[in-house]
């Protein structure tokens, strides 16, 4: 999910009364909230672009359990350091150490639950398993979901601000209506994929994606043997005849050549869960453009989610002549 949805989470969480269990507890939640996406500024992980992260920040190990704990230790430095300088905290609260802890766990987890909802997938075994997970139930950036919660936290703040007592309560049923919201577009997702399965009991790695908005609606795509498949799915209309079949190319040797020369081709492959090539032939030379399917065709592929590497095709023949000139 996008930051927005994650800070509106934690915000969300804190403004249905949690923020009142300590000192710096809204900003344990919203901080967590969104920890685990500061994967995106490791120059050493295997991925380039902002949109091909999610790996062990995101896991249950590096994000769930770890992450919490430092986001904790700067928060109390950072509080010790103003109650020094004699700071006055507008909230009133008193720090309690072990209630901050629980809500930067409780903040932190949820991000990963969130990403799960979505075809971009996490790894949420890393660094033990390169396993992607993902329950397709969302779209990247859910307007419905901002709607929902900037709605409540609003309505929320007035009554608080008003001095109502129960100013939770609206934020407190956002967050039940997104669940039921997500669990409702979980059983679409779950039964879009079941009518993949009946129509090729071969598909593997089965997306079901929701367009924008369109919660109702999904846009399928699967592997079947060597070939990449698509088709549309309808709540109320099922599944589509399916587009037809398109080779991976994962098997043609100038593919797997580019893939041996180039390590950025590699990088991308440890992302990559549906990985489609593209091969450009031009003399002596072609372009190996990679993509991933579930963001359309190399040639198609509008959120540039894709890397390309040109290689020599004729540099053995060229060696072997010139090793037969030597002798």
């Amino acid at each position: 999910m996008d930051n927005i949805t994650h800070s509106l989470t934690g915000w969300a969480l804190g403004q249905a009364g949690l923020k009142q269990k300590t000192r710096k507890g809204l900003a344990a939640l919203i901080l967590a909230a969104n920890a685990p996406d500061i994967d995106v500024f490791f120059q050493w992980a295997p991925w380039e672009p902002l949109a091909t992260h999610r790996g062990v920040t995101h896991s249950l190990i590096g994000g769930v359990l770890l992450l919490p704990l430092m986001l904790w230790g700067l928060l109390l430095a950072l509080d010790s350091w103003q109650v020094k300088r004699g700071v006055t905290f507008k909230s009133g609260l008193a720090m309690h150490p072990w209630w901050l802890l629980g809500l930067c766990y409780l903040g932190a987890l949820t991000h990963p639950l969130l990403d799960l909802q979505t075809t971009y997938s996490v790894q949420l075994l890393s660094p033990l398993s390169g396993r992607w997970f993902h329950s397709d139930s969302l779209f990247i950036i859910d307007a419905w979901l901002w709607l929902l919660m900037i709605f409540a936290i609003a309505m929320s703040q007035g009554i608080e601000q008003r001095g109502g007592r129960h100013y939770g309560r609206p934020v407190q049923a956002a967050l039940a209506i997104a669940f039921a919201y997500i669990c409702f577009n979980l059983g679409l997702s779950d039964t879009a994929t079941a009518a993949v399965r009946k129509r090729d009991p071969a598909a593997t790695a089965i997306f079901a994606s929701p367009p924008p908005m369109a919660f109702w609606k999904r846009d399928m795509v699967w592997r079947s043997g060597a070939k990449i498949v698509r088709a549309k799915w309808r709540m109320f209309g099922g599944l589509s005849p399916s587009d037809p079949p398109v080779p991976d190319n994962m098997r043609d040797p100038v593919v797997r050549a580019a893939l041996a020369r180039d390590w950025r081709l590699r990088k991308f492959l440890y992302w990559s869960i549906l990985p489609i090539a593209q091969v450009e032939r031009r003399g002596c030379t072609a372009r190996v453009v990679i993509a991933d399917a579930r963001y359309g065709l190399p040639a198609r592929n509008k959120a540039r989610l894709y890397r390309d590497s040109t290689i020599d095709l004729c540099a053995s023949d060229r060696l072997a002549k010139a090793k037969a000139s030597a002798e």
